[in-house]
């Protein structure tokens, strides 16, 4: 099992900071209301400012998602489609308290976190340029195929468990309650990128730990070191 990003990703995109947590021992059991409310308070004081689209990291994704050919206000990085739903709605709902804790970390930093079930992935999981045809389970019961070009999650099996990088993730490797070991992969494209992303890393592995096994695997890849080995 890896994780990474390939080459054709870094030279499009050499303003990339992802970074990665490997998690076991996960169940649905933890209490985190506690540790998600200063998170919620810090991006409540982030959108009183102004409105998501002007912060920093979210304007950074918007002008990665032109650059891929798409329109920033119809595929929006899961950061900011759970800020406008925040700011809307002034919480978000309880899906998972490993869920929970990624989104609330989302929403104060404003990047997105991803979090798949490894139990979901074929032996590898690679951010790529869609050859075209990648499967794609929405939480409908749907299968969609992606698109040529665009930039997907895939897997050994051609499974695409994202599409549009961050815009949507699939129902396959979705966490759920029979969740027990995930990749938490954080990307952000923003000037200070790669000072915010190890901080998002460091407060959430810190919650893990709190809350469930302290986290296996935890780094921050780079052009130079594109990718992490999962062993078993």
């Amino acid at each position: 099992m890896r994780f990474g990003h390939a080459p054709s990703i870094w030279e499009q995109f050499p303003q990339l900071v992802p970074g990665v947590l490997r998690v076991g021992g996960i169940h649905p059991k933890a209490d985190v209301q506690a540790l998600i409310e200063p998170w919620h308070a810090r991006a409540r004081e982030r959108l009183a400012r102004g409105p998501e689209s002007e912060l920093a990291e979210i304007s950074a994704w918007r002008r990665a998602y032109t650059q891929m050919g798409l329109k920033p206000t119809q595929y929006r990085s899961a950061a900011e489609a759970l800020l406008r739903r925040f700011r809307r709605d002034n919480d978000l709902p309880r899906l998972h308290p490993l869920v929970d804790l990624g989104n609330a970390l989302s929403l104060a930093f404003a990047l997105p976190v991803a979090i798949f079930d490894l139990a979901g992935v074929d032996s590898f999981l690679e951010v790529r340029h869609a050859a075209g045809g990648e499967a794609y389970d929405g939480f409908g019961g749907e299968t969609e195929r992606a698109e040529p070009g665009e930039v997907i999650f895939a897997d050994a099996a051609g499974h695409a468990h994202a599409r549009r990088w961050t815009f949507r993730q699939s129902r396959r490797s979705t966490v759920t309650a029979d969740t027990r070991e995930v990749l938490i992969v954080v990307e952000g494209m923003h000037e200070t990128a790669a000072a915010d992303v190890p901080a998002l890393i460091d407060a959430l592995a810190g919650h893990i730990t709190g809350c469930w096994e302290a986290p296996r695997q935890r780094t921050v890849l780079s052009s130079a070191s594109p990718r992490i080995e999962l062993p078993a």
